[in-house]
């Protein structure tokens, strides 16, 4: 499933090409990739026709384009505004191409017209059809100005959102009381990071996946913390992850960061670190590749009398 790094990349090749376009045509080819939006595919096709489009936001793993308002002023029982949101399932892209242009497994087309780039076609295409495009209301966070669509409030920021609170993630992190990987997936405590990335920023920590949260310090809490965000800088570096053609950025080029693995996918591979061969077990129906040399479950010792 792509993660935040392959979200940022299509997130960031959509925005000079669709902001500020308006809709001028919308195709659902497919209704299973509408499962997300409340009310059925004529719904979704009228209100986002003529629409115009806003700079493309993200957080953690859902895209989404805030929608400019149908007419002047407040959208009645919205709060102001609405978004498209975008979430790429297992192997959704977003396809940017020139007009007339169609994609194999495409489910959903939208015409656009830019001020400055002409006609475009944006093509959501999805192999696996786990993915979705919906109509949303946007609701406010607290923070001035800062608003989420209504289905995307429930998730926490991600550790790349200049909002994340450190202090408020380790203090969660803490009272999980739960394996350490287990906590990086819950998307309430911490979003965008996935199977790969929980992975990778464990072995740069040299924690064990089932680690108890309440046994890490803070300071090993905190170099986790690190590490995640130095992993998830470093794949955005180099455009996400790809191991097949399922996902790709908004040109349909793959990432690069399989390349920089140090432990997913490696098992039966040498650590790079101490030579040692890494290993895989079974971990929430997938995998949890590390070295059990590096990354041993340590006990807290108790504080003497």
């Amino acid at each position: 499933m792509p993660e935040l790094p392959e979200v940022e990349v299509v997130r960031a090749g959509l925005e000079p090409a669709v902001t500020g376009a308006r809709v001028t045509g919308v195709t659902v080819r497919d209704e299973r990739s509408l499962r997300r939006h409340r009310g059925p595919s004529e719904d979704f096709v009228d209100r986002l026709t003529g629409r115009g489009l806003l700079v493309p936001r993200r957080r953690g793993k859902f895209l989404w384009i805030p929608l400019a308002p149908a007419i002047p002023g407040p959208v009645e029982g919205t709060g102001g505004t609405e978004a498209l949101v975008v979430h790429l399932g297992m192997s959704g892209q977003v396809l940017l191409r020139e007009p007339g242009v169609e994609d194999k497994q495409t489910r959903i087309r939208i015409d656009l017209e830019h001020p400055l780039h002409g006609p475009l076609r944006l093509n959501f295409a999805d192999q696996r059809i786990f993915g979705s495009m919906a109509l949303d209301v946007l609701r406010p966070t607290g923070v001035p100005g800062d608003t989420v669509p209504s289905q995307v409030a429930h998730i926490a920021r991600d550790p790349l959102d200049p909002l994340f609170s450190d202090a408020a993630f380790l203090t969660g992190l803490a009272r999980r009381r739960t394996g350490v990987k287990r906590a990086l997936l819950d998307q309430t405590l911490i979003s965008g990071i996935g199977n790969i990335y929980a992975d990778e920023a464990l072995w740069a920590a040299r924690i064990h996946y089932d680690q108890p949260t309440e046994s890490l310090s803070r300071s090993r809490a905190k170099l986790l913390l690190g590490e995640v965000r130095a992993v998830l800088w470093k794949a955005l570096a180099e455009g996400g992850t790809s191991f097949d053609a399922q996902y790709v950025n908004v040109n349909g080029a793959s990432g690069y960061f399989s390349h920089s693995l140090n432990a997913y996918g490696r098992q039966g591979e040498p650590c790079s670190r101490c030579g040692r061969l890494l290993v895989r077990d079974t971990f929430m129906n997938r995998g949890s590749h590390y070295c059990a040399f590096c990354q041993r479950i340590r006990v807290r010792r108790a504080p003497a009398d």
